[in-house]
């Protein structure tokens, strides 16, 4: 009799082992190892890029199912830099992201589709000026393991988007200096 009890409880943990291992688990992304930045044609003669130094990702990801995965993003835009001050300061003036009336962007994901092997397309809710456009992220998932530093799971993630700067507010200059705003992210985290 003990050892019918012992199998049911050995398979009852086994089972809540698995269960736990296939819920949604939250990451801590690691900063010193991400970057979102962005680049657009000038005039057709460039391509000129910047980044931002300041932004917080919010990850949660479910191995098991990947649509109860999330991620979220708060940018904050007076951070942006294109390694030219004058420039920096007119991309931040009221003529584009006005800055001090809008002094962050977002990224709420609204849903997760894997679409092939390492492959995710990530649906959200992209804020730039207060205008809230759906916006589609292309997911590539570089690795997926025990980081062999950190010794526990972590993750590696690069996403890219195209989006029209004029569909948030910031037309000037189109289409003279690219409505294309490329935008890339590359990021690590590990698991909380």
């Amino acid at each position: 009799m003990k050892s019918v009890r012992f199998g049911m409880l050995a398979v009852a943990a086994s089972f809540l082992a698995t269960a736990a291992v296939a819920e949604p688990v939250a990451y801590d992304v690691d900063m010193s190892h991400a970057n979102l930045a962005f680049d657009y044609n000038h005039l057709g003669y460039s391509t000129t890029d910047g980044r931002f130094a300041t932004w917080a990702p919010t990850l949660v990801i479910d191995e098991a199912n990947p649509a109860n995965s999330k991620v979220d993003v708060e940018i904050d835009v007076n951070s942006l830099n294109t390694f030219w001050e004058a420039r920096d300061t007119h991309l931040k003036s009221a003529d584009l992201f006005d800055v001090a009336k809008f002094p962050s962007a977002t990224f709420k994901s609204t849903k997760v589709e894997q679409v092939g092997e390492k492959k995710l397309e990530v649906t959200g809710d992209l804020t730039i000026r207060g205008i809230t456009k759906p916006t589609v992220l292309e997911v590539t998932v570089n690795q997926l393991g025990e980081h062999p530093m950190a010794k526990k799971q972590a993750v590696g993630l690069d996403a890219t988007t195209t989006i029209k700067r004029s569909d948030f507010g910031m037309a000037m200059a189109v289409p003279y200096v690219s409505d294309e705003v490329n935008i890339n992210i590359s990021f690590e985290a590990t698991v909380k």
